[in-house]
């Protein structure tokens, strides 16, 4: 039993659905659960869509038709007229005209799954109508009530043993009828809510499936050829890894590297199943495969790129020296706003940490911040991580860049630059 995932690239126009279908033909006879992202750039033009609505913007129902009008394109180009898909798409955006027709009440995170969602359900709808007229039998799954999750929106945390019961109880019997064809990024509550697993969560969907399944394997088919050293939009003359350690993988999606999210290793681990990144363009080259002996071999040093960063500093109003106490008080505060601290450093009268930017997020941690601390922050920062580098290889980073925070270790040095 395989698992695939597919991301926003691989199904971003009609080509790449058919190019999908092609894959998935390669792997005929073989049980096969899809897990699909939303649609090229969807969730960003739905996070859009999300502020627009609780702001109360004019432009809402200007975003919500571009949407609509992507999508429908993209069907136009692989279906007849007649076909039930347009029915079917149609009638999941109405989800979110239920939302948009009354004013915004509710918490902005718990909004923001309910509207951003629906990227992934339509998506899903689109790929598994095309692959049963491909000829590929395949069965639509609404993965909300398979992983359960509680009630963290827009970073749900998985229950595992209910997650577990539902998906080992139903989908074996459902893989032997035909591949199955669901949603990445998604879970459900107990209260039937969307929730969302963080930002390019796909990845962790199927390996949260693999896991539960025992699959021979996990597949996430990328616009890359496999790992890179570095991210090819940023770098030149990067490098593939013909394989990784679950452990390497792990450390570099901790420090930010985008390729895989930073969930999915630790399933796949757990359950001793590869993971293998493979490029959808060119299906039969041998990509990089992670799994637990994966030979690791640097021929040159990994640079991980985090950008829309935030460098704050943070000082106790009475002068006091930062304490254990201190520290406890801040990281709950850090906790409760949802503020990914990527890294920190403690002096005797401040604490300097640096974060991911999400505005929402960040007024509520300022706000809960000033009552005891006096507070400095830049903003539109980058954060540099490099593991396994050489003394050329870091020169040539910091070339007309402000270095705000520097750390360093035996295999990995981070820098916040601007």
């Amino acid at each position: 039993m395989l698992v695939f995932k597919f991301g926003g690239a691989s199904v971003k126009d009609a080509g790449g659905i058919v190019n999908l279908a092609n894959v998935v033909k390669k792997y005929d006879g073989n049980q096969l659960l899809i897990v699909v992202s939303a649609m090229g750039k969807t969730t960003n033009a739905l996070e859009k869509l999300t502020k627009a609505y609780v702001g109360q913007d004019d432009e809402v129902h200007a975003i919500f038709d571009e949407i609509k009008k992507y999508h429908y394109d993209i069907i136009e180009q692989l279906f007849e007229p007649s076909d039930a898909i347009f029915n079917d798409v149609a009638n999941t955006f109405v989800e979110i005209d239920w939302v948009i027709e009354e004013e915004p009440h509710d918490d902005y995170d718990f909004i923001y799954d309910q509207i951003v969602s629906i990227g992934e359900l339509v998506s899903t709808r689109i790929v598994g109508a095309y692959l049963n007229k491909a000829g590929i039998k395949s069965q639509w799954l609404d993965v909300r009530g398979y992983i359960h999750t509680d009630n963290t929106y827009r970073e749900g945390i998985v229950q595992w043993d209910k997650t577990k019961a539902s998906i080992s109880a139903e989908i074996p019997a459902l893989l032997q009828k035909g591949i199955v064809v669901t949603q990445g990024f998604l879970g459900g509550t107990s209260e039937n809510f969307t929730t969302t697993l963080g930002r390019e969560g796909s990845d962790y969907t199927a390996s949260i499936f693999a896991s539960c399944l025992g699959a021979e394997s996990v597949t996430t088919w990328k616009d890359v050829p496999g790992v890179l050293n570095a991210d090819p939009k940023f770098f030149k003359d990067t490098i593939k890894f013909d394989e990784l350690s679950y452990s390497e993988a792990i450390e570099m999606t901790y420090y930010g590297a985008t390729v895989i999210h930073p969930k999915t290793i630790k399933p796949l681990q757990n359950a001793k199943i590869p993971l293998l990144v493979k490029p959808f363009t060119a299906p039969d080259e041998p990509g990089t495969v992670i799994k637990e002996n994966g030979q690791n071999i640097f021929l040159k040093p990994v640079i991980i790129l985090k950008q829309n960063q935030v460098l704050l500093s943070l000082s106790a109003k009475d002068y006091s020296f930062i304490s254990e106490n201190h520290l406890s008080d801040i990281f709950g505060m850090f906790a409760t706003s949802q503020a990914k601290v990527n890294m920190m450093q403690t002096s005797a009268l401040s604490f300097t940490v640096c974060i991911d930017f999400y505005e929402d997020r960040f007024k509520k941690l300022l706000k809960s911040l000033g009552q005891d601390f006096s507070v400095k922050y830049n903003e539109g920062l980058s954060l540099i991580t490099v593991r396994h580098y050489s003394a050329e290889s870091l020169n040539e980073l910091k070339v007309n860049k402000t270095i705000l925070m520097e750390q360093l270790s035996r295999n990995t040095i981070q820098m916040v630059v601007k």
